[in-house]
Order: C-alpha cells, then sequence, then structure tokens
C-alpha cells in the first residue's frame, strides 16, 4: 500500500538575521508544496526516485548507490533517507521503502524545500508502515533529517512545514502560530542564485566585530519593524505592511547581505504595483518577496521576468503536512 503526504514550502516575512542575535522571525507557509509517496518493500533498502531533480539511486545500509544521475547526489537524499529511517527506529520497525520525491518548491532558495520534503518524507513513511504519528511526532522526526542538511537549525522550517500558518519565532521562546483575517497574495521572485546560509550569517557576525555599535543598532531596527510586521499582519493593514516589508529590506541591504539581482528585482516590483518588496531569507541569492493585490500581480510577474528572475504566485497555506492512501 502507498501512501502521499505533501508538506508546504515557507517565506520569511519579517526578522532575518536579527533572529540570530534577538527577537522573532515572522514566517509564512506558501502554497508550493512538496509530494512524497512512500511504499512498503520486502528487502532492506531505501530507494529513492527523484528524477524532477534528475536523479534516482537507493541506500543499501549508509551506503547510496545511484541509479540516474551522478553517485554524488545522493549527499542531497541522505536527510531524507535519516527522516525515513528515525522514523522506522519510532516505529520500533524494520523494513524496505520506495520513495517518490516531487516538489513545487524551488530548491536552494531559501524557502524551505528539504524541511518540507523532510516532514512528507516522515508522514509518508510513517503511513505505509501503518504508525500512528502525531503531528508532533512528524516534526520532531523531520528535524532529525534537518540536522543533516543544516547542522543545528532552528526549528522553524519542520515546524511551519507540519502546522502550517503564519510562525512567530524566536530563540528561547515557545513558537506562536496564527491564522489572519483575509487573503494575502505574494508574488515571490527566484534570482535562481544558489548561495550558503552559513556563509551569510557569519559575514554579518564579522561586520558585528568590526562595528558592533552600528550593527547591533540595525539588529535593533529590524527586531522593532518584526515586531511591527506581525501587528500589521493581524491588523490586514496592506500599507503598513508593505512599509515595513520595504524598511527591512533596506536594513538588510545595510548588513551586506543583498545583491545587485534581488535589489533590481525589489524596486521593479515596488514600481508595479506592489504594497512593498524584500529579499526572504538569507539573501546573497536566492528570492525576494512582494506584497500584492490581484490587479498588480501579472506587472509584478513581468516586472520580474525582466529581470532575469522567475516568478512565483504564492498564498499563506494554513494547511500544514497532510497524508492520504493511494489506491
Amino acid at each position: 500500500m502507498a501512501v502521499e503526504a505533501t508538506a508546504p514550502g515557507k517565506a520569511i516575512l519579517f526578522g532575518e538575521h536579527s533572529v540570530v542575535y534577538r527577537g522573532p522571525a515572522i514566517v509564512l507557509a506558501i502554497d508550493k508544496r512538496a509530494r512524497v509517496v512512500a511504499e512498503r518493500t520486502d528487502d532492506d533498502k531505501i530507494f529513492f526516485d527523484a528524477l524532477d531533480l534528475g536523479f534516482s539511486g537507493f541506500f543499501d545500509g549508509e551506503t547510496y548507490y545511484a541509479v540516474n544521475g551522478e553517485p554524488w547526489r545522493g549527499r542531497r537524499l541522505l536527510a531524507f533517507m535519516v527522516a525515513a529511517r528515525k522514523t522506522m527506529e519510532h516505529l520500533d520497525t524494520e523494513s524496505g521503502l520506495n520513495i517518490t520525491i516531487r516538489s513545487d518548491i524551488p530548491v536552494a532558495a531559501g524557502l524551505g524545500s528539504s524541511a518540507a520534503v523532510s516532514v512528507a518524507t516522515v508522514a509518508a513513511v510513517g503511513g505505509a508502515l501503518d504508525g500512528d504519528l502525531s503531528q508532533e511526532d512528524i516534526c520532531s522526526l523531520a528535524y532529525e533529517g534537518e540536522k543533516v542538511v543544516h547542522g543545528t537549525p532552528s526549528g522553524v522550517d519542520n515546524n511551519i512545514s507540519t502546522y502550517g500558518g503564519v510562525l512567530r519565532y524566536e530563540r528561547g521562546r515557545e513558537l506562536e502560530r496564527f491564522e489572519l483575517e483575509g487573503e494575502l497574495l505574494f508574488v515571490i521572485g527566484n534570482t535562481l542564485r544558489r548561495r550558503s546560509t552559513k556563509k551569510l550569517v557569519d559575514r554579518v557576525g564579522r561586520l558585528m566585530e568590526r562595528e558592533p555599535e552600528l550593527v547591533d543598532g540595525i539588529i535593533d531596527s529590524i527586531v522593532r519593524t518584526s515586531e511591527n510586521g506581525l501587528e500589521a499582519l493581524k491588523e490586514a493593514n496592506l500599507n503598513r505592511i508593505g512599509d515595513l516589508m520595504n524598511v527591512n529590506h533596506g536594513l538588510l541591504s545595510a548588513l551586506g547581505v543583498s545583491i545587485s539581482r534581488l535589489d533590481l528585482m525589489v524596486h521593479a516590483s515596488r514600481g508595479s504595483g506592489a504594497y512593498g518588496a524584500k529579499l526572504t531569507g538569507a539573501g546573497g541569492g536566492g528570492c525576494m518577496i512582494a506584497l500584492t493585490d490581484g490587479e498588480n500581480t501579472g506587472r509584478i510577474q513581468k516586472a520580474i521576468y525582466r529581470c532575469r528572475g522567475e516568478p512565483h504566485v504564492v498564498n499563506i497555506s494554513y494547511e500544514g503536512v497532510n497524508t492520504r492512501r493511494l489506491d
């Protein structure tokens, strides 16, 4: 019996980089989803079909054997293998698995692709093995896979993919989840440039060491922007949300984490009618996000295309991970 699970990606609306030091990050689940189908097999191998990413292969123990694509691509599947094995350990079950991964979340763009696949993998494997996993179980088991990718991740990505909605994350405090009144429409622009979150966080850290008083003031301003941004979201005040997005982008640029293509896409989106626009995620490439209404969405998409970006129209997703049995 095969079980399908899907989980949403994410976008950070406020609080990038400042959240490393203090204050909240405001994170949205988006309606771009990862889809994983898992089926039990009679051997002890874990086979992955990720052909939309250009490769497939299987793990026999800890060793990866490529079927399609180069063997080194197995490193990209290691997190999901760990998530699958941790799920079997949790259920006190051993089995082989066929796992198929498909996703419409851009990869390595700061939109939570790996976490969404890890969450969906845990849910699909748990269902295929007749496990009764709670959302809390799914979230914590997916976190084990995320450790392979990010070392010691914050836990935001696996939480937002598990539960959906809007999250307020701050170190040392419990995650808070919100559902907003009305709908918010965004256009995400992908620069198609990969970047390293760790290198960008380290870059801000070195700037903090050189100019502690100045950078500390910027961090304080981002914290206030994030707190005000959550208030504006709760009020559904689109103009204020847009203003705060613009301010947040300027502060992130001051930290040196934007690049010219992100800036071009941000300003082109504002000039095409967006309420506000900013980079989302660590910067250095990846994506930007613009708040829009239905009337200007097409213009903003065209503006992003003209900047050689890849636009994606998204809504907030209040649906977290879900599963279903396939006939």
